[in-house]
Formats: structure tokens, sequence, C-alpha cells
């Protein structure tokens, strides 16, 4: 009386591709551009349906056997959109949105935000936001973004393990010499990581890749807004000129 169920048989999750073709270097932007578009494609399906993956990243990807075709697995911490719990733990580190860090209610903006993490690293090889910590996320995130906003900072559950009442941010960090946890204040976080320094590096491109990268940083830049409010629509995505000028 069991229930058994039958899927089709695919090739390899994406930080297996990552490894084999784009180990610390990444994949073709034209790759890339091909699985951004299949992804926000699988979004959109999930929002129909009302259903929050909260677990994308490449290990959770899987493509068939000629690279081409790509598909979301791995729905073991899928819930209904309504069902939120709210807990600072949901979705792997590397990949999960701020939201869930400070505590706040969620929707389908923290598989966009999943999926802007995954295309950078499918871009560039290396993982956008390595922290050790949910505070250290946050940091990294600021380091990349600016400092988090005001009203996003307030409506955490969570706020006081990351910020102080003048929402300065408490940065949690060992001590070089001691090797103790200090807490350091930060009262400005200015940018210090631009994507499209961390993309390009000292890659000298053609000019039909550069406008294509220059793309994806701009919809990056979209995908990643660190307020939910004002990260871009599943439908803005798909219409983005990234995705739709193809190389």
């Amino acid at each position: 009386n069991h229930i058994c169920l039958v899927f089709e048989s695919l090739s390899m999750n994406l930080r297996e591709v990552l490894k084999k073709y784009g180990k610390d270097i990444g994949l073709h932007i034209k790759a890339v551009r091909s699985y951004a578009q299949q992804l926000f494609l699988a979004l959109k399906l999930l929002k129909k349906t009302s259903i929050l993956h909260a677990d994308i990243k490449p290990d959770n990807i899987l493509v068939n056997e000629s690279k081409l075709l790509l598909k979301l697995c791995d729905f073991g911490s899928a819930s209904h959109v309504s069902d939120n719990d709210i807990t600072p733990y949901l979705v792997s580190r590397f990949y999960r949105a701020p939201e869930i860090i400070l505590g706040m209610g969620y929707d389908h903006g923290i598989d966009m935000w999943s999926v802007g993490a995954t295309l950078y690293e499918l871009y560039t090889g290396k993982i956008l936001f390595p922290g050790t910590s949910n505070n250290e996320m946050l940091k990294f995130m600021m380091d990349v973004k600016g400092k988090m906003p005001h009203k996003v900072i307030r409506k955490g559950m969570f706020k006081d393990n990351h910020f102080d009442s003048n929402y300065n941010f408490l940065y949690h960090e060992v001590d070089k010499v001691t090797h103790r946890e200090k807490i350091t204040v930060l009262t400005t976080i200015n940018v210090s990581k631009g994507l499209m320094g961390e993309m390009v590096g000292f890659q000298r491109l053609p000019e039909d890749q550069m406008k294509k990268v220059t793309q994806l940083k701009d919809l990056l830049d979209k995908v990643l807004m660190l307020d939910s409010s004002k990260r871009i629509s599943i439908n803005q995505a798909l219409t983005h000129p990234f995705i739709q000028e193809r190389i």
C-alpha cells in the first residue's frame, strides 16, 4: 500500500554542471540566459499554484542529458504560500532572503531571491553571499546592496539580534587575536562589493557578451532588492532584456 512516484530520469544538478564545466569561472552567458528563463517560468508556475519552493539552489535544479532543459526538484521544504511559519533557518543559508533572516512575513519573493543568488553563481562560479551565519549573511548583503532600509528592519521579529534601536548593524565577528566573538556596532555600511566588477573582473569580453553581462547585472540588481516589496515581479523578469534578447 505504498504510493510510488515515478519521475523522468534527469542527468545532473547545476552544482555538478558548474563543477564539471565552469569550476571557479562559471558558465557561458548564453547558458545562464536559457537557465534563467526556465527558472522564471518555474517560479511563474509555483506562483500560480500558490506554492513556495523555499530551497532553490543549484543542487535542487536538474538538467537533462543535453543540458538544455532545466527542472526544479526537491520540494521537501515547499509549502502553501499562506502557511509561512516565521523561522530564521528556512532555505539553505547562502540562498536565504533577508526577510527570512529578519523574521518577517514572506511570500514568493523568497524564491525570487534564491534564483537571483543562483544566477550570479552560475555565471561567476562563486557564491554571492557566503555567510557563515545569518548575521554575516546580512553583512554580505549590505556590502552589495547598501544599508538595510529602516522600514524593513522595523518589521522583523528577529531584528534585535542584528540591529540596535538606532538601526545600527550589530556585526558579530570573531576577534582575530583572542578568537572570542565580539560585536562591532556599524553605524554606516557602504557598498564595498560591486556586482559588475565581480562578474567581469579582468576579462576582456566581446561586445555582444559584455552587453548580456550588463543586462544580467541590471536584472540581478532588481531581483536582489533588500525590500521584498520592491523586488522585480516574475512577469517583469521574463520580459527583461537579458531574457528577451538572445545573444
